[in-house]
Protein backbone atom coordinates (compact mmCIF):
# COMPACT_ATOMS: atom_id res chain seq x y z
CA UNK A 1 0.00 0.00 0.00
CA UNK A 2 1.11 3.40 -0.71
CA UNK A 3 2.38 6.63 1.72
CA UNK A 4 0.70 9.72 0.96
CA UNK A 5 3.01 12.72 0.93
CA UNK A 6 2.51 16.05 -0.22
CA UNK A 7 2.62 16.51 -4.16
CA UNK A 8 5.89 18.66 -3.72
CA UNK A 9 7.91 17.51 -1.47
CA UNK A 10 11.09 17.04 -2.79
CA UNK A 11 11.65 12.99 -0.73
CA UNK A 12 8.27 12.31 -3.43
CA UNK A 13 10.75 11.79 -6.32
CA UNK A 14 13.57 10.01 -5.10
CA UNK A 15 11.23 7.57 -3.46
CA UNK A 16 9.55 6.77 -6.76
CA UNK A 17 13.33 5.82 -8.50
CA UNK A 18 13.86 3.42 -5.95
CA UNK A 19 10.03 1.84 -6.41
CA UNK A 20 8.67 3.00 -2.97
CA UNK A 21 4.87 3.15 -3.57
CA UNK A 22 4.48 6.90 -3.23
CA UNK A 23 0.86 8.19 -3.66
CA UNK A 24 -0.17 12.05 -4.79
CA UNK A 25 -2.86 13.24 -2.67
CA UNK A 26 -5.21 14.31 -5.26
CA UNK A 27 -5.70 10.39 -6.27
CA UNK A 28 -6.05 9.48 -2.17
CA UNK A 29 -8.68 11.33 -1.95
CA UNK A 30 -10.74 8.67 -4.26
CA UNK A 31 -9.83 5.90 -2.06
CA UNK A 32 -12.51 4.95 0.08
CA UNK A 33 -9.65 4.24 3.10
CA UNK A 34 -9.12 5.91 6.18
CA UNK A 35 -5.33 5.69 6.02
CA UNK A 36 -3.28 6.04 9.51
CA UNK A 37 -2.14 9.59 10.37
CA UNK A 38 1.36 9.48 11.10
CA UNK A 39 2.91 12.80 12.05
CA UNK A 40 6.80 12.68 11.99
CA UNK A 41 8.44 15.25 14.80
CA UNK A 42 11.75 15.97 12.51
CA UNK A 43 14.51 17.27 14.90
CA UNK A 44 17.86 16.25 13.03
CA UNK A 45 19.43 19.08 11.06
CA UNK A 46 19.48 18.22 7.62
CA UNK A 47 15.79 17.51 7.42
CA UNK A 48 15.24 16.92 3.61
CA UNK A 49 17.64 13.71 4.14
CA UNK A 50 16.03 12.47 7.30
CA UNK A 51 12.24 12.97 5.53
CA UNK A 52 13.80 10.45 2.90
CA UNK A 53 15.34 8.01 5.44
CA UNK A 54 12.01 7.83 7.67
CA UNK A 55 8.79 7.99 4.63
CA UNK A 56 11.45 4.97 3.18
CA UNK A 57 10.00 2.60 5.93
CA UNK A 58 6.98 4.10 6.12
CA UNK A 59 6.19 3.58 1.87
CA UNK A 60 6.98 -0.70 2.64
CA UNK A 61 4.23 -0.93 5.32
CA UNK A 62 0.88 -2.63 3.88
CA UNK A 63 -1.04 0.13 5.20
CA UNK A 64 -1.90 3.89 3.67
CA UNK A 65 -0.17 6.39 5.41
CA UNK A 66 -1.33 9.90 5.79
CA UNK A 67 2.10 11.68 6.94
CA UNK A 68 2.38 15.41 8.50
CA UNK A 69 5.72 17.03 9.16
CA UNK A 70 6.23 18.61 12.73
CA UNK A 71 9.13 21.13 13.66
CA UNK A 72 9.75 23.43 16.64
CA UNK A 73 8.97 26.90 16.19
CA UNK A 74 11.24 27.78 19.27
CA UNK A 75 14.23 26.54 17.82
CA UNK A 76 15.81 28.22 14.11
CA UNK A 77 17.24 25.28 11.84
CA UNK A 78 20.38 26.34 10.20
CA UNK A 79 20.72 23.64 7.62
CA UNK A 80 17.07 23.23 6.00
CA UNK A 81 15.55 26.72 4.56
CA UNK A 82 13.07 28.91 5.47
CA UNK A 83 11.20 28.13 2.32
CA UNK A 84 11.00 24.21 3.02
CA UNK A 85 9.66 24.37 6.44
CA UNK A 86 6.68 26.58 5.91
CA UNK A 87 5.63 24.73 2.83
CA UNK A 88 5.87 21.06 4.54
CA UNK A 89 5.64 21.51 8.18
CA UNK A 90 3.32 22.55 11.21
CA UNK A 91 4.21 23.39 14.61
CA UNK A 92 2.45 22.05 17.75
CA UNK A 93 0.14 24.82 17.64
CA UNK A 94 -0.92 24.09 14.24
CA UNK A 95 -1.67 20.56 15.24
CA UNK A 96 -2.79 20.78 19.06
CA UNK A 97 -6.44 20.08 18.24
CA UNK A 98 -5.99 16.87 15.84
CA UNK A 99 -5.58 13.71 17.13
CA UNK A 100 -2.90 11.26 14.94
CA UNK A 101 -2.49 7.09 15.00
CA UNK A 102 1.29 7.66 15.40
CA UNK A 103 4.20 9.90 16.14
CA UNK A 104 7.81 9.77 15.15
CA UNK A 105 9.99 11.57 17.43
CA UNK A 106 13.70 11.72 15.65
CA UNK A 107 17.30 12.10 16.98
CA UNK A 108 19.35 14.97 17.09
CA UNK A 109 23.27 15.70 17.55
CA UNK A 110 22.94 16.93 21.22
CA UNK A 111 23.51 14.16 23.29
CA UNK A 112 26.42 16.27 24.98
CA UNK A 113 23.97 19.07 26.39
CA UNK A 114 21.93 18.38 29.48
CA UNK A 115 18.04 18.47 28.31
CA UNK A 116 17.20 21.56 30.48
CA UNK A 117 19.75 23.11 28.35
CA UNK A 118 18.13 22.75 24.80
CA UNK A 119 17.16 25.50 22.93
CA UNK A 120 13.64 23.31 22.17
CA UNK A 121 13.38 21.56 25.64
CA UNK A 122 10.34 23.25 26.89
CA UNK A 123 8.70 22.85 23.39
CA UNK A 124 9.50 19.29 22.69
CA UNK A 125 8.27 18.39 26.76
CA UNK A 126 4.83 20.36 25.55
CA UNK A 127 5.06 18.10 22.81
CA UNK A 128 5.16 14.59 24.56
CA UNK A 129 2.52 16.23 27.47
CA UNK A 130 0.58 16.55 24.30
CA UNK A 131 1.13 12.94 22.66
CA UNK A 132 0.00 11.18 25.38
CA UNK A 133 -3.73 12.26 25.00
CA UNK A 134 -3.52 13.05 21.13
CA UNK A 135 -1.54 9.91 19.79
CA UNK A 136 -2.28 6.06 20.25
CA UNK A 137 1.88 5.17 20.06
CA UNK A 138 5.26 6.83 19.51
CA UNK A 139 8.12 6.20 18.31
CA UNK A 140 11.32 7.80 19.89
CA UNK A 141 14.63 7.47 17.67
CA UNK A 142 18.21 7.89 19.43
CA UNK A 143 18.41 11.15 21.19
CA UNK A 144 14.12 11.17 20.34
CA UNK A 145 14.64 7.91 22.90
CA UNK A 146 16.93 9.18 25.64
CA UNK A 147 14.66 12.84 26.05
CA UNK A 148 11.30 10.52 25.71
CA UNK A 149 12.96 8.09 28.94
CA UNK A 150 13.36 11.27 30.41
CA UNK A 151 10.73 13.05 30.06
CA UNK A 152 8.12 10.03 30.71
CA UNK A 153 10.11 8.41 33.16
CA UNK A 154 12.66 10.43 34.46
CA UNK A 155 16.07 7.83 33.02
CA UNK A 156 18.70 9.92 32.47
CA UNK A 157 21.48 9.39 29.73
CA UNK A 158 25.22 9.18 30.07
CA UNK A 159 27.79 10.73 28.12
CA UNK A 160 30.25 8.22 26.96
CA UNK A 161 34.17 9.06 26.67
CA UNK A 162 33.83 7.39 22.85
CA UNK A 163 31.18 8.70 20.56
CA UNK A 164 29.12 4.99 19.37
CA UNK A 165 29.16 4.91 15.73
CA UNK A 166 29.16 1.85 13.42
CA UNK A 167 27.03 -0.87 12.89
CA UNK A 168 26.40 -3.17 15.80
CA UNK A 169 24.82 -7.18 16.28
CA UNK A 170 21.53 -7.35 18.23
CA UNK A 171 19.32 -9.71 20.07
CA UNK A 172 16.16 -10.15 21.18
CA UNK A 173 15.68 -10.26 25.32
CA UNK A 174 11.83 -10.81 24.71
CA UNK A 175 11.12 -12.72 21.57
CA UNK A 176 7.27 -13.15 22.23
CA UNK A 177 7.13 -9.51 21.71
CA UNK A 178 4.35 -8.60 18.69
CA UNK A 179 7.01 -5.54 18.25
CA UNK A 180 9.85 -8.28 17.02
CA UNK A 181 7.60 -10.46 15.69
CA UNK A 182 9.22 -11.74 12.43
CA UNK A 183 12.78 -10.98 13.89
CA UNK A 184 15.42 -13.13 13.29
CA UNK A 185 17.43 -13.95 16.56
CA UNK A 186 20.40 -11.54 15.87
CA UNK A 187 19.81 -8.38 13.37
CA UNK A 188 21.96 -5.13 12.84
CA UNK A 189 21.37 -1.96 13.74
CA UNK A 190 23.57 1.14 12.97
CA UNK A 191 24.31 3.50 15.99
CA UNK A 192 25.96 6.91 16.08
CA UNK A 193 25.28 9.10 19.48
CA UNK A 194 27.57 9.88 22.53
CA UNK A 195 25.56 9.24 25.36
CA UNK A 196 24.34 5.38 26.44
CA UNK A 197 20.98 4.37 28.60
CA UNK A 198 21.53 1.66 31.31
CA UNK A 199 19.80 -1.42 31.62
CA UNK A 200 19.53 -1.20 35.36
CA UNK A 201 18.31 2.02 35.18
CA UNK A 202 15.34 0.57 32.95
CA UNK A 203 14.76 -2.71 35.18
CA UNK A 204 13.78 -0.15 37.52
CA UNK A 205 10.34 1.26 36.10
CA UNK A 206 7.87 -1.52 36.01
CA UNK A 207 6.14 -0.25 33.26
CA UNK A 208 9.06 -0.52 30.73
CA UNK A 209 10.64 -3.58 29.36
CA UNK A 210 13.70 -4.19 27.43
CA UNK A 211 12.90 -5.58 24.00
CA UNK A 212 16.78 -5.98 22.28
CA UNK A 213 20.21 -5.22 23.27
CA UNK A 214 23.74 -5.56 21.85
CA UNK A 215 26.76 -6.62 23.73
CA UNK A 216 28.30 -4.10 22.37
CA UNK A 217 25.90 -0.98 21.93
CA UNK A 218 23.63 -1.91 25.04
CA UNK A 219 19.87 -1.39 25.28
CA UNK A 220 18.66 -0.80 21.68
CA UNK A 221 15.00 -1.21 21.93
CA UNK A 222 12.43 -0.62 25.43
CA UNK A 223 8.65 0.07 25.30
CA UNK A 224 6.20 0.19 27.84
CA UNK A 225 3.71 -2.45 28.49
CA UNK A 226 0.63 -0.65 27.45
CA UNK A 227 2.79 0.28 23.85
CA UNK A 228 2.29 3.52 23.58
CA UNK A 229 5.54 4.65 24.27
CA UNK A 230 8.56 2.77 21.70
CA UNK A 231 11.94 3.65 22.30
CA UNK A 232 15.46 2.48 19.86
CA UNK A 233 18.61 4.19 20.49
CA UNK A 234 20.00 3.21 17.27
CA UNK A 235 19.07 4.76 13.79
CA UNK A 236 17.56 1.95 11.98
CA UNK A 237 16.47 4.85 9.71
CA UNK A 238 19.38 5.33 7.80
CA UNK A 239 20.52 4.43 4.70
CA UNK A 240 23.71 2.77 3.67
CA UNK A 241 25.90 5.86 3.45
CA UNK A 242 24.42 8.26 6.31
CA UNK A 243 27.60 7.13 8.92
CA UNK A 244 30.07 7.42 6.47
CA UNK A 245 28.90 11.28 5.12
CA UNK A 246 28.50 12.07 9.28
CA UNK A 247 32.78 10.50 9.63
CA UNK A 248 33.67 12.32 6.21
CA UNK A 249 32.14 15.42 7.88
CA UNK A 250 33.73 14.98 11.16
CA UNK A 251 37.10 14.52 9.59
CA UNK A 252 36.77 17.46 7.28
CA UNK A 253 36.49 18.97 10.61
CA UNK A 254 39.38 18.22 12.17
CA UNK A 255 37.68 15.94 14.94
CA UNK A 256 39.59 13.18 13.99
CA UNK A 257 37.31 10.64 14.72
CA UNK A 258 37.14 6.60 15.21
CA UNK A 259 36.08 4.65 12.32
CA UNK A 260 32.35 3.58 12.15
CA UNK A 261 32.58 -0.13 13.75
CA UNK A 262 31.46 -3.17 11.55
CA UNK A 263 30.88 -0.71 8.60
CA UNK A 264 33.48 -0.19 5.72
CA UNK A 265 34.82 -3.39 4.50
CA UNK A 266 37.77 -4.89 5.86
CA UNK A 267 37.65 -1.33 8.13
CA UNK A 268 38.74 0.66 4.99
CA UNK A 269 36.90 4.12 4.15
CA UNK A 270 38.01 4.20 0.95
CA UNK A 271 35.62 1.12 0.43
CA UNK A 272 31.50 1.17 -0.32
CA UNK A 273 29.93 0.08 2.51
CA UNK A 274 27.28 -2.54 2.27
CA UNK A 275 24.04 -2.05 3.49
CA UNK A 276 22.83 -4.75 6.23
CA UNK A 277 19.68 -4.00 8.02
CA UNK A 278 17.12 -2.55 6.11
CA UNK A 279 15.13 -5.83 6.49
CA UNK A 280 15.06 -5.27 10.14
CA UNK A 281 14.55 -1.31 10.10
CA UNK A 282 11.19 -2.42 7.80
CA UNK A 283 9.91 -4.94 10.08
CA UNK A 284 10.38 -2.73 12.80
CA UNK A 285 8.62 -0.13 10.82
CA UNK A 286 5.70 -2.19 10.20
CA UNK A 287 5.64 -4.45 13.03
CA UNK A 288 4.92 -0.94 15.11
CA UNK A 289 2.75 0.04 12.62
CA UNK A 290 0.66 -2.90 12.77
CA UNK A 291 0.31 -3.44 15.87
CA UNK A 292 0.50 -0.65 17.92
CA UNK A 293 -1.00 1.28 15.59
CA UNK A 294 -3.53 0.60 13.04
CA UNK A 295 -4.78 -2.62 15.70
CA UNK A 296 -5.14 -0.11 18.54
CA UNK A 297 -6.69 2.92 16.93
CA UNK A 298 -10.04 4.35 16.57
CA UNK A 299 -11.95 4.21 13.23
CA UNK A 300 -13.23 7.64 13.98
CA UNK A 301 -9.92 9.54 15.56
Amino acid sequence: MPIKVPDLLPAKSKLQEENIFVMDESRAFTQDIRPLKILILNLMPLKQLTETHLLRLLGNSPLQIDVSLLHTSSHTSKNTSPEHLQQFYKSIEDVKENKYDGLIITGAPIEKLPYEDVTYWDELSQIMEWSKTNVTSTLHICWGAMAGLYYHYGIDKYIMEDKLSGIFTHYLTDPQEKLLSGFDEEFYVPHSRNADIRKTDIEKEPSLKVLSESEEAGVYMIASTDGKQIFVTGHPEYDAYTLQKEFDRDVAAGLNPKIPANYFPNNDPSQTPRLRWRSHSNMLISNWLNYYVYQETPYKL
